[in-house]
């Protein structure tokens, strides 16, 4: 099966196909599929494995995008990440840390991480490994700064 994105991907590796494969037996891809089915998405093929869901209607997370084992979850259409190689990117990242932290138990390690990054810095993002691990800039988020340095801005 071919993208309908232009090469925004890095070609297919041994290490995706077994991060593909992790995140079918880690449940985490099973999971991301049935989200985005549930959320009236259209699911297409962005290349290494991995799913792209588009136009997901509900508004829970609040978020462009959010990735869930091997799928990409998003309100926007293909065009929107075809337009953005970089925000592909970085949640594609995203789908390694599925294989590399046990698929489904992730999602609560994420949750924590962002609360500790909305305590440090007053953000989901910028103190949360996950992102920073993923690359911030790739995913449009603001460089890191606590809130102690942000006052003093």
């Amino acid at each position: 099966m071919s993208s309908l994105l232009p090469d925004p991907l890095p070609p297919h590796t041994r290490w995706t196909r077994v991060r593909a494969v992790l995140n079918w037996v880690n449940l985490s891809t099973p999971l991301g599929l049935l989200l985005a089915r549930l959320g009236g998405a259209t699911i297409t093929p962005a290349g290494r494995g991995t799913r792209l869901a588009t136009g997901y209607r509900p508004g829970f997370p609040v978020a462009g995008a959010f990735t869930i084992g091997c799928v990409i979850v998003s309100k926007h259409g293909v065009d929107h990440f075809a337009a953005r190689p970089a925000l592909l990117r970085h949640e594609d990242r995203h789908c390694t840390q599925y294989a590399v932290v046990l698929g489904v138990v992730m999602l609560p390690l994420y949750a924590v991480s962002a609360g500790v990054s909305w305590i440090v810095a007053g953000d989901l993002s910028s103190y949360n490994p996950f992102e920073r691990l993923a690359d911030l800039a790739d995913g449009n988020y603001p460089p890191p700064a606590t809130r102690l340095a942000k006052r003093r801005a």
